[in-house]
């Protein structure tokens, strides 16, 4: 079995306590180590305690990184070898890890510039800009340590997290125990790449000392399902990315048909398992020939292994599977069953089951199906009227809006609700461009603006020391 070490403050760590990491078909994978509180609280202590690199190097270390991650051994693991790894454990298609991968690696390399699109344009990157020698804004860090509890339902969630460390953060991830294959290996190519130990570190633990992390960073980022979003809504020190509900609206003034392939991606793109895919589209008028459309579609999908370079849909042990299918099932009734009405866990005969697609038909915008989330090609297709408004589209993580109505348009970015509005064709749900929030900038989050006045430098050749100069 792959070996998954913690990887702390003085380098790798096999701890006593290590759980098995088996792929979809119940066969062992990995080992992962399971570090106790103390642990924690240790590393923890060693990053609040370390100072982050220069910015300018810090840079240089993330566009390092991306090569190792995209193209070199880390962690052990050749690209094949994890990639192969990482679709076997979390039952993601072969090809959408190899685009995660590739994505990775593309968004280290322009962390830093990512980072910049948060920051105020009249505040001043860093504290010695000459205009805090009479008074200007200063962006600076809200902490030291962030803490990501993190997802295992795609590879992309790992993402984001290291826009942390071009702000100089330093970071500790906990990792799925579904797919810790990522983020052991993004941890251990940045350490490869020149960060030090105690700068970031993959702390993988139980669910019961899981809280030991947050309570010991700064900040935290925590993944997870309405239930964790509900619990940690009223603190200020963690940002929850809980589910998306993301969400399509067709107007009458616009063809669907016209828009299928793009209804179709959003849906099932990337397997269909993350929180901007799809979860229910609105249609103004008579929402039958657009559900039967993508149900025809959808229905063409092979149900394949995830090693197979042609799967695109997402692969679950064969009980995980009859589970989901089991709570569909029972969600869906009183909905009108175009594709999945008898069930969605395929049986692939070694243990897993391919999740099969399902469109359901609502007979009501705000029937309680449309915001109903599942780990799978899932849609909820249902009328809209102009009556209605956006009620039924709040809670969007991104709402694609096929519409030529600019006035209601405006409506939907003004609600607070939606956190993206895509009014442009060929826009699916999961679309991601350089420089764009995802859920808001994490910088957001990680940031501050704050006044600096400096004193004004002595005249005279003889400068002395200025004390705000002099840490």
């Amino acid at each position: 079995m792959i070996p998954l070490d913690a990887l702390g403050p003085s380098g790798p760590y096999r701890a006593r306590q290590r759980t098995p990491v088996p792929d979809v078909t119940g066969a062992p994978l990995a080992e992962l180590s399971l570090v106790p509180p103390l642990f924690i609280h240790r590393t923890a202590t060693a990053l609040r305690r370390a100072t982050p690199p220069p910015t300018d190097e810090r840079t240089v270390l993330l566009a390092r990184a991306a090569r190792l991650f995209a193209e070199g051994e880390a962690g052990g693991l050749s690209v094949a070898a994890y990639e192969d790894a990482a679709s076997r454990a979390g039952g993601i298609p072969i090809s959408v890890v190899r685009r995660a991968t590739a994505a990775t690696a593309e968004r280290l390399r322009r962390a830093h510039d990512s980072v910049q699109h948060a920051r105020p344009t009249e505040a001043a990157a860093d504290w010695r800009d000459p205009g805090t020698r009479t008074g200007r804004a200063v962006w600076a860090r809200r902490g030291e340590v962030f803490a990501v509890h993190a997802a295992g339902n795609h590879p992309g969630t790992h993402s984001i997290w290291p826009e942390a460390l071009a702000l100089g953060y330093r970071v500790a991830v906990r990792p799925s125990r579904r797919e810790p294959f990522t983020p052991h290996r993004l941890v251990a190519a940045l350490r490869a790449a020149g960060f030090g130990d105690d700068q970031v570190a993959l702390l993988p633990t139980t669910h019961e000392h899981a809280d030991a992390l947050r309570q010991g960073a700064d900040l935290s980022l925590v993944y997870g399902g309405a239930d964790v979003v509900e619990r940690y809504a009223r603190d200020a020190a963690v940002r929850t990315q809980g589910p998306g509900r993301s969400k399509i609206l067709v107007t009458a003034d616009v063809d669907w048909r016209d828009h299928l392939d793009t209804l179709v991606d959003s849906v099932a793109g990337h397997a269909g398992t993350g929180c901007v895919n799809a979860t229910a589209v609105f249609v103004e008028g008579d929402p039958a020939p657009l559900a039967a459309a993508l149900a025809e579609r959808l229905a063409a999908l092979p149900s394949l292994p995830p090693t197979d370079d042609k799967a695109v849909l997402p692969v679950q042990p064969l009980a995980a599977a009859r589970a989901i299918e089991t709570y569909l099932l029972r969600t869906a009734a009183g909905s009108r069953a175009l594709l999945g009405g008898d069930g969605i866990a395929d049986d692939l005969g070694d243990g897993s089951a391919a999740l099969r697609p399902a469109v359901h038909q609502l007979d009501r915008p705000d029937a309680p199906q449309a915001g109903t989330e599942l780990p799978f090609p899932c849609v909820w297709v249902a009328p809209w009227t102009r009556e209605a408004g956006t009620a039924p589209l709040r809670d969007s993580l991104v709402l694609a809006a096929l519409t030529h109505d600019e006035e209601l348009t405006g409506r939907l970015v003004a609600e607070p609700s939606i956190a993206n509005v895509f009014a442009a064709a060929g826009c699916p749900t999961y679309l991601k461009e350089h420089g764009l929030p995802h859920d808001g900038h994490l910088a957001e989050f990680l940031m501050r603006s704050k006044t600096v006045i400096r004193n004004q430098p002595p005249a005279g050749p003889s400068r002395g020391v200025d004390r705000a100069d002099n840490p």
